[in-house]
């Protein structure tokens, strides 16, 4: 029987010593130092392992991250891209809203009498912003064209710069990212489109002559009524007022005071006369009995009543259509003109048969009148010889016209006014007639200026311009690890062997969302702000009255059109001068309404920014299958080249068609003024990694 320590080992055996339980645990229960020994060892060859298999995994994950990293690096660019071409979008169609309004605005205020000179610069301002909106638009187009043909070169430039600067730690790593769709599909006839005008701007001349002719129409009507009413109440010392009441005594009741033109009319004046000639036809009496004194009173009383049924059938009427219907009769002033009228024709004055024949006279009672009755004659009978003249009262038509002849031609008659008032009546009945006519033509002209409006509305109102550059369905990064790395020695020692990793590529894939913590006009808030810093304002009040109206179209721009709507209201309600029901009002109630159910289709200035998303999506809008593209694509990638010849290789045709340093996307003209502001992209900031 063999005996020994616990701790010792059995003899050897053939050569080969044999460790008993006794070598790691000792006679009271305890860990040997063997024992100890041996477990650091186990455990740091164990976790020198697990290091270098961690550093394995992570390693060969790290290339996915860097993928993704790279598809969102190429989707950036796509989002500034985006945020431009917007941008410039809603400047065109606010530009053309500013200049369209504009015109509508110059046509109102030509359609106004006498502001005729004010719409037809407002028309020209309006035509020049139109101009400046068309050169803007085409400048544009032709920009944001070679941006977009630029953008894969920049995508693959910006993509592999986060490539290179991924790799650490002796791993490097080559790839970029592939925009879809390959190449522009953004169609650019709606930004580019021209808007015409020409109608408009041919109708402002016409609009503007017959404003013109009708403010003149009004003017002399204003002075023929201002004329009447100092004939009837205003002039002084001497009018028709004055003379009724010192002739006639007329009261107050029917010989009124008016103050002013406006307050008056021709009608007044006419019921004046009215009162007038009844009052002195029913007080008027001969001054004795003699045949003279007789011939006077009854020459006027014949005035006195003809006039009173002259002025009862003359009348003074206002039209709707504003035209007046005015019939005031001119009374005569002497014999040749009494014997126009009844004065001369009537059969009135009473005849008796004397010794020389029959004879007129101007009274029954005249002393000359003896023989038997006659009958009555006129005054044309008189002269014609049917009666003779008698000798006591000597009634004759040179009587007759002489009552009214002195009272006509020197202002102590009233007649003398009353003619000053029919002529003015005449001149303003003649005046509102014009009037009239020109403004029913200023009511055409407003007609057609309402539909050209709408039909050059319409132009600007087409559907705006769809953006599709490369990579708006999203980009995808191809990222390779290249050739095999060995594991960091500080991992292997002597404790595990070192472990390699192989080369291996991933795949990722980056598109655009809207940003919806960002308001959708702040981007051209801040453009406005610094268009107005650049021209050293500091704000709108520079630009001038057109490129304030401009600039609240850019700012009340964004997802609604309903700053439109406001601004358009705005500029429109503070034109001065237009009479309500005037033609003027109805084109510009006319045009607001035209702009508020237009039917706008804004842009959609809501930032963008890239996210991740899962590459099938971008390949199903592609049109291509998720495997076989991306073994395609990863098969393709090459070990190493410039970020040009890395796109090409993955299929991708890339070109710089902005040349280098600045270039100029588009020349913006401020609305209202002679500056225009180059709008510059730096090529060497864009494509900077490619030359690096």
């Amino acid at each position: 029987m063999e005996t020994g320590s616990r701790c010792g080992g059995k003899r050897p055996h053939n050569g080969v010593f044999e460790l008993g339980v006794g070598t790691f645990v000792d006679d009271q229960g305890g860990y040997t130092s063997v024992a100890v020994a041996l477990a650091l060892l186990v455990s740091l060859s164990l976790a020198c392992s697990l290091a270098t298999s961690a550093w394995v995994q992570n390693r060969s994950a790290d290339v996915q991250a860097v993928a993704d990293a790279t598809a969102l690096a190429g989707a950036n660019v796509v989002a500034s891209y985006a945020t431009v071409a917007t941008t410039l979008d809603a400047c065109v169609l606010t530009m053309g809203m500013a200049g369209l309004v504009t015109l509508g605005a110059g046509l109102v205020a030509s359609a106004v009498p006498g502001l005729g000179a004010v719409g037809t610069g407002t028309v020209e301002a309006g035509r020049k912003v139109l101009d400046a909106r068309q050169h803007f638009a085409t400048s544009s187009a032709r920009g944001l064209r070679a941006v977009e043909k630029t953008l894969p070169l920049a995508i693959a430039v910006r993509s592999a710069a986060v490539v290179g600067a991924s790799g650490q730690g002796g791993i490097d790593y080559v790839g970029c990212a592939v925009p879809f769709p390959h190449e522009s599909q953004t169609d650019f006839s709606g930004l580019d489109d021209e808007v015409d005008a020409d109608e408009l701007v041919d109708l402002s001349g016409p609009m503007s002559e017959a404003s013109g002719r009708a403010k003149q129409a009004e003017e002399d009507a204003d002075a023929a009524r201002r004329e009447g009413w100092l004939a009837d109440c205003g002039d002084e010392p001497r009018n028709m007022r004055e003379r009724a009441d010192a002739l006639a005594s007329l009261p107050s009741a029917q010989n009124p005071h008016y103050a002013s033109p406006e307050t008056w009319n021709f009608g007044a004046g006419l019921r004046r006369a009215r009162a007038y000639y009844a009052r002195r036809a029913a007080t008027e009496a001969p001054t004795g009995t003699s045949g003279p004194e007789l011939t006077d009173s009854a020459a006027r009383k014949a005035f006195y009543d003809y006039a009173l049924a002259e002025m009862r059938a003359g009348h003074y009427v206002e039209r709707a259509d504003g035209t007046v219907d005015i019939d005031l009769p001119e009374l005569p002033a002497n014999t040749g003109e009494m014997r126009t009228t009844r004065l001369y024709t009537d059969s009135r004055w009473p005849c008796t048969d004397e010794e020389g024949g029959r004879t007129l006279h101007s009274s029954a009672q005249c002393p000359g009148a003896v023989g038997p009755s006659s009958g009555t004659a006129s005054l044309r009978d008189l002269e014609a010889g049917s009666a003779k003249v008698c000798p006591e009262c000597d009634m004759d038509a040179t009587d007759m016209g002489k009552v009214a002849a002195a009272s006509t031609s020197i202002d102590n008659g009233f007649e003398h006014h009353w003619r000053r008032l029919v002529r003015a009546s005449r001149g303003y009945e003649a005046a509102k007639e014009r009037l009239a006519e020109e403004e029913g033509k200023i009511r055409d002209l407003a007609e057609q200026g309402s539909d050209a409006f709408q039909r050059a509305l319409d132009m600007l109102a087409v559907p705006r311009p769809q953006l599709c550059p490369p990579g708006a369905w999203g980009c995808v990064a191809v990222v390779g690890r290249g050739g095999t790395t060995t594991s960091p020695a500080s991992l292997a020692r002597a404790f595990a062997d070192s472990a390699e990793l192989p080369a291996g590529a991933a795949v990722s894939a980056a598109a655009l969302a809207p940003d919806e913590s960002a308001a959708g006009n702040d981007v051209l808030t801040r453009l406005f702000e610094a268009l107005s810093e650049d021209m050293g304002g500091g704000g709108a009040g520079v630009l001038g009255s057109v490129g304030r109206l401009w600039g609240s179209l850019l700012q009340g721009y964004g997802s609604a059109a309903d700053g439109l709507s406001s601004a358009v209201d705005g500029l429109l309600s503070g034109l001065e001068g237009i009479p309500g029901g005037s033609a003027a009002a109805w084109l510009r109630n006319k045009i607001s309404q035209i702009v508020r159910v237009a039917g706008f289709e804004p842009a959609d200035l809501r930032l963008r920014k890239p996210v991740l998303t899962n590459s099938q999506n971008v390949f199903d809008k592609a049109g291509a299958g998720d495997v076989a593209t991306v073994r395609e694509l990863v098969e393709r990638l090459p070990s190493s080249g410039s970020p040009a010849d890395l796109a090409r290789a993955l299929g991708q045709q890339v070109a710089n068609e902005l040349g280098d340093g600045r270039f100029t996307v588009a020349e913006l003209p401020i609305p209202g003024t002679d500056v225009t502001i180059p709008l510059t992209l730096d090529v060497g900031d864009l494509l900077g990694a490619m030359a690096a």
